[in-house]
């Protein structure tokens, strides 16, 4: 793609990554095919290549974004299927963050858009503060249906209906500190516990922990740890997100210097993919550049790490379990067939999702800001995996998980929750 950028505006590091992206892409659309804003609704507008010309437009425009580009960037999922199909190796997840910061320092969004987005960024990431909001969910959920005819407040309806009916206990395994091994370490590791997983799914830390721990794996769950930042990246909020990967940064660099890390363990995808990308998104920082390219450099899914530590596994019951692979897991870290290569060498039956590569709408907070679309893409979703007769639906990503499990009619259970009742562990609680 040829572009228009004066010297003075490749001068803005931002317009010169825009650039580098921008002239790889060839206009080809192969990307169409597999975006489900554009499967769904048949917009270009709403196409990676349609996007990337607004962008493009934005940028060389040297203007602010508009109410009509920020629709259409909105309804982005960043499921990053474009970038699996992409023969000439576009980075779009790049482009549409760096477009995304733009609209949210240049556009006036409507107060009650404003309003969600800023109390989102100062709830979910935080997780007494997002516990404390799902309590009060709880009281503010007769008023769902009312918030739902009203178009700018749906997004309050929706969240007022993904809330769980009934928090679960934090677990008492998950204290900060250090988690030794009885027998002879073999490995030293810290799980990025989260924001989301810690609340709706404590169960999914705890089987982290538990099964490295029975694998001689010494686990650190350093105090200053929070949230990985993907929550305000995606939403443009960029301050308040590289607050959040400096104070992760400090914290795994103090004990790689300390003890040593071997390795950030993740089991939330979405948390993954934005933890491997530390080194891009400080790489400016002088203070930071280097720290932060070494701790992704060492991040790695608790599937890669299981993987490596070759273990064995006995399936107290044979299930028939559907994987459904993240969009964050399959496009943004590239694991596509290891989660199920584990389970079924686990003893389970695993099944793939026919359209596995399509989103089931969840990404974050979009299944709350664009529900109608979000809606469409978990009914589809739903419809593909009851064709594989599952027992259990297996998924990387708590978000995924809350998206399916109220209307899936089976399970829908962390992998590491399995793999780790194959290792000897307990019987998943949503069994």
């Amino acid at each position: 793609m040829q572009t228009r950028f004066s010297k003075q505006q490749l001068a803005n590091p931002r317009i010169q990554l825009a650039d580098d992206i921008l002239r790889k892409c060839v206009h080809c659309g192969f990307c169409t095919a597999t975006c489900p804003t554009y499967v769904i609704n048949g917009d270009e507008l709403d196409s990676p290549r349609g996007r990337i010309y607004q962008i493009k437009d934005m940028f060389e425009q040297g203007k602010g974004a508009s109410a009509e580009i920020t629709k259409h960037l909105d309804r982005c999922l960043s499921c990053l299927s474009c970038m699996t199909t992409c023969p000439s190796g576009v980075h779009y997840m790049h482009l549409v963050d760096e477009a995304r910061a733009h609209v949210q320092e240049t556009y006036k969004r409507p107060f009650i858009d404003r309003a969600l987005r800023f109390v989102l960024a100062k709830t979910l990431p935080y997780p007494q503060r997002f516990a404390m909001s799902l309590r009060a969910a709880k009281i503010a959920r007769p008023f769902a249906g009312i918030f739902a005819l009203l178009p700018a407040l749906k997004p309050m309806a929706t969240m007022l209906k993904l809330a769980p009916k009934k928090l679960h206990p934090a677990s008492s395994e998950l204290s900060t500190g250090r988690h030794g091994v009885k027998g002879e370490k073999k490995g030293r590791v810290s799980i990025l516990t989260g924001c989301a997983n810690a609340v709706l799914e404590p169960s999914i830390n705890a089987a982290t922990l538990r099964i490295l721990n029975r694998a001689d794996i010494e686990v650190v769950l350093p105090p200053e740890m929070g949230c990985c930042g993907s929550l305000e990246h995606h939403l443009g909020m960029e301050d308040g997100a590289l607050e959040k990967v400096r104070a992760n940064v400090d914290a795994w660099t103090k004990e790689i210097e300390g003890n040593g890390l071997d390795a950030i363990i993740i089991n939330a995808s979405g948390c993954g993919t934005t933890v491997k990308d530390y080194g891009h998104m400080l790489r400016h920082d002088e203070t930071y550049a280097q720290k932060a390219a070494k701790i992704s450099a060492i991040t790695k899914d608790i599937t890669q790490y299981l993987a490596e530590l070759d273990l064995s596994y006995t399936a107290p019951e044979n299930l028939r379990v559907t994987y459904h692979s993240a969009c964050s897991m399959q496009h943004g870290q590239k694991i596509k067939t290891l989660p199920k290569q584990l389970l079924s060498q686990a003893g389970f039956t695993v099944s793939d999702v026919p359209e596995g590569h399509l989103c089931c709408g969840s990404a974050g907070v979009y299944n709350i800001m664009q529900s109608e679309m979000a809606e469409t893409l978990k009914q589809r979703k739903l419809a593909n995996i009851k064709t594989t007769n599952p027992q259990v639906i297996a998924a990387g990503n708590i978000g995924c998980i809350t998206q399916l499990a109220d209307e899936a009619g089976v399970p829908v259970i962390h992998t590491i929750e399995l793999l780790d009742w194959a290792h000897g562990g307990p019987k998943p609680a949503g069994l």
